[in-house]
């Protein structure tokens, strides 16, 4: 019945809500927090936001942006809490915004390497420096247009010291249930709207209307649609998607290369989104996410014309 699908369905509560959350993401952050709980403890961390800090001043933010970024390759949704970390919204806004656009998480990011084994080492590398210039062009541009000056960059550098392992354990908890508390209930909302889309026929009218964009403007097939969408809900489902597409041959050669740019540029998981919304206020986070889905498409579909109109197969 439609119970049994809500808590145990392919959309359930507990069988994806519950289940992603706590099976696949909590021991991605519990390792980061743990090894962040080290550096933090030995005294390194705060040197290494000063190390990034110009390189972070490219794109508008200071070194502090340092964590939530990095904290992205674990978990998006998670590291747009921590972006709190930063003092101006200006600047939230800016790395929110480069965390929806450019940072893959694990779970992603996992099935994404899996498939470049299927192309040469200058596809992996096209893909990447495509995803670096517009990480640097995308926080340029906002730090430009939103009004509002970067904070300065004052930090104390504490002295380098052995960590202890009573310290880098209680560290590790109080955020392990600061994650419980705050980012257990997004994946719980995100995946009952999930199911209620499933439930109600929403997401194949979604399927039917991105379909041209996906099979004209891409020249992918049109089943990557779904994927892509799935990828919104939840980002490791889409890119597993990606994996079994490639797999059974239905995507070859260029298509691969477009794919794999598109998936990780595209949106970022509904949970993200709902953070976002919390966060910075829902007209910022639909900008953001309308930004994001239109970088995303157009990167795909500029980079498909340009090799088919030079015959390059990479």
């Amino acid at each position: 019945g439609w119970l049994s699908d809500l808590l145990v369905g392919e959309f359930g509560l507990i069988s994806m809500g519950l289940n992603y959350s706590i099976s696949i993401v909590l021991p991605i952050v519990t390792v980061f927090f743990l090894v962040f709980g080290i550096l933090e403890d030995t005294g390194y961390f705060p040197r290494l936001t000063v190390l990034t800090n110009s390189a972070f001043r490219l794109v508008g933010v200071n070194g502090k942006a340092t964590l939530p970024i990095v904290l992205g390759f674990g978990c998006v949704t998670m590291a747009t809490l921590a972006s709190r970390i930063l003092e101006t919204k200006k600047e939230r806004i800016i790395v929110v915004a480069l965390l929806a656009l450019a940072v893959p998480c694990s779970a992603q990011l996992g099935v994404i390497l899996a498939l470049t084994a299927a192309l040469s080492l200058r596809a992996v590398l096209l893909i990447a420096g495509i995803i670096f210039v517009e990480f640097v062009l995308v926080g340029r541009i906002m730090s430009a247009m939103i009004k509002g000056a970067t904070s300065d960059f004052i930090l104390e550098l504490p002295p380098l010291r052995a960590p202890k392992l009573s310290n880098i354990l209680l560290k590790t908890w109080a955020r392990v249930k600061w994650f419980l508390r705050e980012a257990l209930p997004f994946f719980l909302i995100a995946t009952l709207i999930l199911y209620l889309l499933e439930a109600s026929g929403g997401l194949r009218l979604v399927y039917r209307a991105v379909r041209p964009v996906v099979a004209g403007f891409l020249g992918l097939p049109v089943e990557t649609a779904q994927v892509f969408i799935i990828g919104f809900f939840r980002r490791d489902y889409g890119a597993a998607g990606l994996y079994k597409l490639w797999e059974s041959g239905m995507l070859a050669g260029n298509q691969i290369v477009v794919a794999l740019l598109v998936m990780s540029l595209f949106l970022p998981c509904l949970a993200t989104l709902i953070v976002m919304i919390k966060e910075l206020g829902f007209r910022w986070a639909l900008g953001i996410l309308l930004f994001v889905m239109a970088m995303s498409l157009l990167s795909g579909g500029l980079l498909n014309l340009a090799l088919t109109l030079t015959g390059v197969t990479i």
